[in-house]
């Protein structure tokens, strides 16, 4: 079929799905790497006792039929290395079959972690992943030209992403209307990067062109991705543009990155095509293509009937698969920052003289004096749980107390998750949690202090809580 396919495409879809598999590997490695303390056998959320209370069809997965953590860590580490050798180019040196193969185990892998995570893989990345690497299976090789149809499909990824975002905005937070919010959001968002600060002192006025040109991106540009070229593909460049503004200014997972891989796929029209002649599809492709294209059509309902209702969902999955799901961020905008501060002592008995010692995370703001750093696309799951934990202690009950359960152990997996242990020796005799308001610091508090934040205590989250058991025990 000669509509089926167009040259145009061939380098949108070699950007796309080179970056997509990039984007597997670091989240293939991050599951390995954290596992063990947030969902391992004695995590905080073990997968064994989510699957024995989940039926296998409302999360489908393999660990569904068997679990141990030396299986998830070999489940992980072979996807990563699966989708290194698909980011080198193994799927274009196959047969489409092959390809096609090597795409739907990528997908099933991460869907088996991404379905038994719980409340660590509730992201709306999770779910974008899932569904472009359900496309990415249908955008065929090099043996092939790319089917108009999933270029399309992935046209209409993006538009959800952004228009979603767009739409919860306008109808959430007031700030958003009176383009305020940039005066708060790069302070309090939940992970800061090296440049937020930096982002939070520019002038207002200049926060206000931000927020207005923000819903250019997302109200008008996903709109213009459905008109004639060239007008669509300039729409898709400068909504990647202002995904790398994202990149810069915070740590958002690979949230930002599968939206400029989708971007740039949508652009590639304005790029010249392959050179040679068009190398056609194979029958059997071209059916499975379609077939799942009208799949994905059916499956849109609810998200397209979600971008219109007034009580818009975000991040929302509709089936167990998440082929098509419904995506948004901040619709409301907090104007405090306020973090959990965790801490330990060597103090059986405390009391004002105790010597309390911070445990210091990766990325979650602690140490006043200690930079934000640059950690997306990688993913801190346990640190991001903690900015959701500080804003209403719901966020955490599943979790907290396990948590410090395994600080009162020395648990050297869960110990692994943050920049060090002030217990090297022995474990704490007893931990605490303190809710702090953080604020950045002035260019001349900065100056004089050398801090990047000023924090004031507020109030206590967990009285000092000793260990209820030997270690083991459980």
């Amino acid at each position: 079929m000669d509509w089926f396919s167009d040259t145009h495409y061939w380098l949108g879809r070699l950007v796309f799905q080179r970056m997509l598999a990039v984007l597997y590997l670091i989240a293939f490695v991050a599951a390995a790497r954290q596992f063990r303390a947030l969902m391992g056998t004695r995590g905080m959320l073990p997968v064994p006792a989510f699957v024995a209370r989940v039926p296998f069809r409302a999360a489908p997965s393999v660990f569904h039929f068997h679990y141990s953590d030396r299986f998830f860590a070999a489940w992980s580490w072979c996807g990563a290395l699966l989708a290194a050798a698909v980011a080198a180019g193994a799927a274009d040196a196959v047969p489409l079959w092959a390809a096609m193969v090597m795409w739907t185990a990528l997908w099933v892998l991460y869907l088996s972690i991404v379905n038994v995570g719980q409340t660590w893989y509730g992201f709306g990345w999770e779910s974008l992943l899932l569904e472009a690497g359900a496309l990415a299976v249908f955008l065929g090789n090099a043996a092939t030209d790319p089917p108009v149809v999933v270029m399309w499909l992935l046209r209409w990824v993006l538009f959800r992403v952004e228009f979603g975002a767009g739409l919860i905005k306008m109808r959430g937070d007031s700030c958003w209307r009176d383009l305020t919010c940039l005066y708060y959001h790069h302070e309090t968002q939940p992970m800061p990067g090296p440049l937020s600060w930096f982002f939070h002192h520019l002038p207002k006025p200049l926060h206000r062109v931000e927020v207005a040109a923000n819903h250019v991106a997302q109200l008008v540009f996903p709109v213009l991705l459905f008109t004639p070229q060239p007008v669509a593909g300039w729409a898709a460049l400068a909504m990647a543009v202002t995904q790398l503004w994202l990149v810069l200014s915070g740590n958002f997972a690979w949230l930002n990155w599968v939206t400029i891989a989708l971007a740039l796929s949508a652009a590639a029209p304005l790029l010249p095509a392959a050179h040679g002649t068009p190398t056609g599809s194979p029958v059997w492709f071209e059916a499975l293509v379609l077939a799942f294209g009208v799949l994905v059509l059916g499956l849109s309902y609810r998200p397209a009937r979600n971008l219109l209702t007034r009580q818009q969902r975000m991040n929302t999955s509709y089936e167990s698969l998440h082929l098509v799901n419904s995506y948004g961020a901040f619709g409301s905008i907090t104007q405090v920052r306020r973090e959990i501060v965790v801490e330990g002592t060597a103090d059986a008995v405390t009391g004002p003289g105790t010597v309390w010692r911070a445990y210091e995370f990766h990325g979650k703001p602690g140490a006043v004096r200690r930079l934000p750093r640059q950690f997306a696309p990688y993913h801190l799951r346990l640190d991001w749980l903690m900015w959701f934990a500080a804003l209403s202690p719901a966020y955490a009950r599943a979790w907290f107390v396990p948590f410090v359960e395994r600080l009162l152990e020395n648990d050297r997996d869960t110990l692994r998750l943050l920049r060090g242990n002030p217990f090297p020796d022995l474990p704490p005799a007893r931990v605490r949690a303190r809710v702090y308001r953080y604020r950045f610091t002035t260019w001349r508090e900065l100056r004089e202090t050398g801090a990047w934040w000023h924090r004031s205590a507020e109030r206590e989250f967990l009285a000092p809580t000793a260990r209820s058991a030997p270690p083991g025990t459980r």
